[in-house]
């Protein structure tokens, strides 16, 4: 039984993929959710319409600043800025300071302070107008301690894209997103892992049938499956829930094909680097499942999260699907607003199909 036990122990140790998972998806684990998974606000993307510019107005936009919570992305002069600055992304809210603020608490209060939201992520949003409300709050504690006789300044709060603060803005577009990256880019990565496993690639593979035939052969029903899963998604999202389309239904489907393909490329990458259907199960939960919830913006805010994983959610195709939807549904944007995000799914789909090329050849020499 000891001599048993102990060629178990070395069997393990012996292979790095069982190491890999006992040791190293824990840690990575443990280090995503801890840093990932926050309702904490930090360092916010805001701009500032200051009218005013008044000492009052000054004051309150410094403790705004210096609270840590907030960065001032854009110093607009004009409200016709404001519509183009969140069509851009730039940022999550617009403080506005009306003309003569200073002078107005004195002679016609109360005054009043204009927030408008980024509410497409209702969630921040919410957070975003709680936390911008407390601190104005704060500093006309802190004032009236001195002048008792000043007046209260209210806080008008507008939610931009979804009025309502509705939960299904925000999970309708994560939920396509991960249904269509785990059954083309998963499933794809079984199919054809299960095909080496079984030792049927071999016999496909001296058929007549060209190696790219044989893997659009597997590939293609995949795709119209995610495509009909989006239809039926977005039918639902509207019908049942509410969910608007404010831009093109046709450009929001060519992006989903777009992203299905970029999918089908990743899982077909991920069956190259697999002997068994284990093993690319293995992989494409860990490299798609978990970053494709936490590092992709779909529940938890990027800004939060510290920079080295701000930086991994750049090559998390997720977060650019999820930008492309929200853009289009919610914001009613067209291509020009897009075409960033879009060239980088692109580019991403042409590096995967062009690493499964080269990896696929090297297993047919």
């Amino acid at each position: 039984m000891k001599g048993f036990i102990l060629k178990e122990f070395l069997h393990i140790l012996r292979d790095k993929r069982t190491m890999l998972i006992l040791f190293g998806m824990p840690v990575v684990q443990v280090l995503l959710f801890g840093y990932a998974i926050t309702n904490e606000i930090k360092n916010a993307r805001i701009g500032i319409l200051d009218q005013s510019n008044d000492y009052v107005t000054q004051a309150i936009t410094q403790k705004i600043l210096s609270s840590g919570y907030f960065l001032a992305e854009e110093i607009m002069h004009h409200p016709d800025e404001a519509e183009d600055a969140f069509r851009k992304g730039k940022i999550k809210q617009i403080i506005i300071f009306g003309p003569d603020f200073a002078n107005m608490m004195t002679t016609s209060p109360p005054v009043s302070i204009q927030l408008l939201t980024d509410a497409s992520d209702p969630n921040t949003a919410n957070l975003l107008s709680n936390y911008t409300q407390a601190i104005v709050q704060d500093y006309v504690r802190q004032q009236q301690q001195q002048a008792p006789n000043l007046p209260v300044i209210q806080i008008e709060s507008t939610m931009q894209y979804n009025p309502e603060l509705k939960g299904v803005f925000m999970f309708v577009p994560g939920t396509i997103t991960i249904l269509l990256m785990l059954i083309s880019a998963m499933m794809t990565s079984i199919s054809i892992a299960r095909e080496k496993e079984l030792g049927t690639m071999e016999v496909l593979l001296v058929s007549p049938l060209k190696p790219y035939q044989i893997i659009l052969g597997k590939v293609i029903p995949y795709v119209l499956l995610s495509f009909i899963n989006a239809l039926i998604i977005l039918l639902l999202s509207a019908t049942v829930f509410g969910m608007p389309m404010n831009g093109s239904l046709v450009l929001l489907l060519l992006q989903s094909m777009l992203f299905i393909f970029m999918a089908l490329s990743l899982g077909i990458f991920i069956s190259t680097l697999s002997d068994s259907q284990q093993t690319a199960m293995l992989l494409s939960m860990f490299a798609l499942m978990l970053p494709t919830i936490l590092l992709s913006g779909f529940i938890f805010p990027i800004e939060n999260m510290p920079m080295p994983l701000q930086l991994l959610s750049n090559i998390m195709p997720s977060k650019w699907f999820i930008i492309i939807i929200k853009s289009i549904m919610l914001k009613g944007l067209g291509m020009m607003y897009i075409w960033k995000e879009t060239l980088i799914l692109l580019l991403m789909t042409v590096f995967f199909i062009g690493m499964s090329v080269k990896k696929f050849k090297v297993r047919l020499a």
